[in-house]
């Protein structure tokens, strides 16, 4: 195929044990558009109905909708209806890519002018809040990244080791917690694996980014496919001088291809987080998060 169609259903409530007075959220539920996806059709329905109301452009060009709120209310819901198109991508060899220390020198500063590429890649080598750079996640991949090995398969080798090496448990971690226990345990969800391989590259030196989106997945044979069973998936996009950025997914062991949906990229989680903001009241909260991910032809049969 050289396309695929799908439509989104992404949900959020929250229900407030306290009245909420004041709240102000950011809101990463538009997909990008660039070479390999469109957005159709979007709606975004918010419950309550916000005081005010901007979209707009993240610092990464994402696309934004800030929030806020200045009347009291209990409950917040928001709900996102997408539809997007994934096209296929240009295929190439991996190995067509320039060594991974090749790479890495012409990302460092020495004073010479960077080209409008390269400056770009390097917002994405350093540390970030979720990410911090140690030897301990360089030498994980040593084994990955011989002398003068080309980039593209060295990456994909890591993405290899993560996968054969660490195990999906969605009760091992959380949002807080940290990488290095993320190593020494072996377990986590696609959020941690795309933060470990962001630390291990982004430690030797490579530009490399957090991308957020969603993920198509099957139902058992004769089994219907469940509405709201899905959830947010992770991955990360490597910047290569030869290729540009190409992304790898290190929970499923493969390169992102039409069953990946983009919905935005940063440095890590914090920049994408689909909502998060700040309230005053509230007392305990958790938030309930439904998705559905189905292609529209079988979406438009199900009438959703």
């Amino acid at each position: 195929m050289n396309s695929a169609h799908y439509r989104i259903l992404h949900d959020t409530r929250y229900r407030y044990s306290a009245p909420v007075s004041l709240s102000q959220q950011l809101v990463h539920l538009w997909p990008r558009d660039f070479p390999w996806q469109r957005c159709g059709g979007r709606q975004l329905v918010v419950e309550p109905e916000p005081t005010r109301r901007t979209d707009g452009l993240d610092a990464f060009g994402n696309p934004l909708t800030r929030l806020a709120f200045e009347r009291p209310h209990d409950e917040l819901e928001v709900r996102a209806r997408l539809q997007v198109e994934v096209l296929a991508r240009p295929a190439f060899e991996l190995a067509d890519s320039p060594a991974w220390e090749q790479v890495c020198l012409g990302l460092a500063y020495s004073g010479r002018p960077l080209s409008a590429a390269q400056l770009e890649a390097a917002r994405f080598r350093f540390e970030s809040p979720y990410v911090h750079l140690k030897q301990a996640f360089a030498s994980f991949a040593d084994d990955c990244f011989r002398p003068g090995r080309p980039l593209l398969p060295a990456v994909q080798a890591l993405m290899e080791k993560i996968f054969a090496e660490f195990t999906f448990d969605a009760a091992a971690t959380q949002v807080s917690t940290p990488l290095s226990q993320v190593l020494e345990e072996r377990r986590g969800v696609c959020q941690d694996f795309a933060h470990l391989m962001l630390a291990c590259l982004r430690s030797r030196g490579l530009a490399v980014r957090y991308v957020s989106g969603y993920l198509l997945t099957t139902p058992p044979p004769g089994q219907p496919r469940l509405i709201g069973a899905d959830a947010s998936h992770a991955w990360v996009s490597v910047w290569c001088p030869t290729q540009g950025w190409v992304d790898f997914d290190p929970t499923n062991n493969m390169r992102p291809a039409l069953e990946h949906i983009t919905l935005a990229w940063g440095r890590d989680f914090g920049d994408v987080s689909p909502l998060r903001g700040v309230i005053l009241g509230g007392g305990v909260h958790d938030p309930e998060v439904r998705v559905t991910v189905m292609p529209l032809a079988e979406a438009e049969k199900r009438a959703l």
